[in-house]
Parts: C-alpha cells; structure tokens; sequence
C-alpha cells in the first residue's frame, strides 16, 4: 500500500501547488511549509532562516568561515553557542523530520530532498514535475514576479538544488531512475493530477499482484 507521495520539482513547474491538489484529493497531509515549519521547530530559529537555507549550499564565504572555525580552538568552542544555522544541519534535521513524517503515512511531502531520503521504502511513490523554460516564466510572471526576475529565478534555484543534490547525494540531479512518475506540469494541472494519482493506484496494483509471486519462489 502506497502511504507518501513525494513530489520534487523544477522550480515554476507548479509543483507545489500540484501537490496541495493531491493531497487534498487524497485526504492526506501536505508538507511544504509545514514541513519548513517543523525543521524549524526542530532546529529553534526562525522559519525564515530555513527557507534562506532549504535545497541550497552554503556560499563560499560561510563554508571558508565554519571550516575556520572547526580548525582553531576559539572557534570549536564558540560555534555552540553561536548556533550557527547551516545547510549541514539544516539538512540534517531536514532528513529526521521526513523520516518521521513518512513513519506516520498519509502524506504528500514537496521537495526538501525527501524523494533521496525515502528511496528504500517500498510504501512511498516518487514524482518529478518538470515544464519548459517558457511555461515555468509565465507561472512565475502570474504570481507576480518581472520578466526579468522570473528568468534569473528560473534558471538559479534549479542549479541551487542541483548543487545540493550532487552535494549531499553525489548524483546528477534529478537522477532520474529514482523516481516512478516524471510529469511536464505544461499539460494543465488538472492533467497532471489525474497522471499522478492513477499512477499511485496503477503502481499499488502492479506491486499487489507481484506478492504471490514472491511468496511461491520463497515457498
């Protein structure tokens, strides 16, 4: 039985919007801020300094300093209490609060690195949403953004988490072999809801027949 829907996403593809939609459907909990919310929590700072931080490397600058600081005295002691917010750590209480989410069922969690956290439980069901540069521009430019920054946005967050990917998970993002289902979200969300959601029900079936089998070879 399928119990998490992951959805990872190029940014402007509408993903997460296609994942409020399923959730909804579904009658699950959708973590997207939520999910934000709790790491967060987790971690006791503010919800913004996650989000500055979510699905990205530190820059140079920050990495040079935090190794500066692991290599002299002053600076191991003093890095406690500085409580230095991070991608490391962010990723880390990133990837406890999925798992524990995922433990729970019924859940639909939108990108974070959940898709590579997940991979080995067979309860959970992987998406990629993707769409060509143009479509993701105007989805942008609809919530208001200009040309211009709907452009540079576009194109920067996917090389971001394509850099946190290869980073944390040393494979060229989105590695596509991970996921069940690949949608171009240029079809019409309502499309590409449906796509999602048949896939889930396909894909439960497919791996209910596929237990006799195992069963009688074990036999």
């Amino acid at each position: 039985m399928i119990r998490i829907l992951t959805i990872e996403r190029e940014y402007g593809s509408g993903g997460g919007d296609i994942g409020a939609i399923v959730a909804k459907r579904l009658g699950w909990t959708l973590y997207d801020q939520l999910l934000t919310n709790e790491i967060a929590r987790v971690m006791d700072c503010d919800c913004r300094v996650v989000e500055e931080r979510e699905e990205k490397r530190d820059p140079v600058f920050y990495r040079l300093l935090k190794a500066f600081m692991k290599g002299s005295h002053e600076g191991s002691q003093n890095a406690q209490r500085m409580k230095m917010v991070d991608a490391d750590c962010i990723r880390e209480a990133t990837e406890t609060v999925v798992k524990q989410v995922a433990e729970r069922g019924q859940c639909v969690i939108v990108g974070r690195g959940s898709a590579y956290y997940l991979q080995t439980r067979r309860d959970a069901f992987h998406v990629f949403i993707y769409a060509p540069l143009n479509e993701k521009v105007r989805r942008l430019r609809a919530q208001g953004k200009s040309e211009k920054d709907a452009l540079q946005l576009a194109e920067t967050v996917d090389r971001d988490r394509a850099a946190f990917i290869e980073q944390y998970f040393a494979v060229e993002w989105p590695d596509r072999h991970r996921f069940h289902l690949m949608v171009n979200s240029a079809i019409g969300e309502g499309c590409v809801v449906e796509t999602i959601l048949n896939g889930i029900d396909m894909f439960a079936k497919h791996k209910t027949k596929q237990i006799p089998a195992v069963q009688q070879s074990a036999s």
